[in-house]
């Protein structure tokens, strides 16, 4: 088993969105954690505010099982194969962590976006705050307190349920 964590992200429905996803991720996960729900405004481009959080699961699927799978599901909610970067988007699903594994072609383990974005690094600090990131000697909670704290950002008070 594998502890895994993956960021999700919707500006389209947001509410329906991220409930969906954690409903699903729920049917291939034995456990399921599961941060605040934050919003964020977006990055790179002009549109609706986003709802984020991430999301702890155990696994036995391997990594390329669960991409597969989360591209799988990004498309069953309404998001293009084809999608680009900087974009609304109903679900945008993408593993942060797995297991200890680091990788350096695409998609790159640990995922960069830990190092750049509140609105993954905050719900990630969350849930694991002691957890070591994968070929880096830092803990997530010194990611967090080390980290910019430019980017709007804010807690929502929807009950995200597990």
């Amino acid at each position: 088993m594998s502890t895994v964590y993956i960021s999700l992200g919707s500006n389209i429905q947001r509410e329906y969105h991220i409930h969906a996803a954690i409903s699903e991720l729920k049917k291939i996960s034995s456990t399921c954690q599961i941060s605040r729900l934050f919003e964020a405004e977006p990055v790179g481009f002009s549109g609706p505010n986003f709802f984020n959080c991430v999301v702890e699961i155990e696994t036995s699927l391997s990594f390329d099982t669960l991409q597969q799978t989360l591209k799988e599901l990004e498309v069953q909610y309404g998001r293009s194969p084809n999608a680009q970067k900087n974009q609304s988007r109903t679900l945008d699903l993408d593993i942060l962590l797995f297991g200890d594994v680091c990788r350096d072609s695409a998609p790159v383990l640990p995922r960069s976006d830990i190092y750049k974005f509140a609105f993954v690094l905050w719900p990630l600090t969350e849930l694991c705050p002691d957890r070591v990131i994968p070929g880096d000697d830092r803990t997530v909670a010194q990611l967090w307190q080390s980290f910019e704290h430019s980017q709007a950002l804010w807690p929502v008070e929807i009950a995200v349920t597990v």
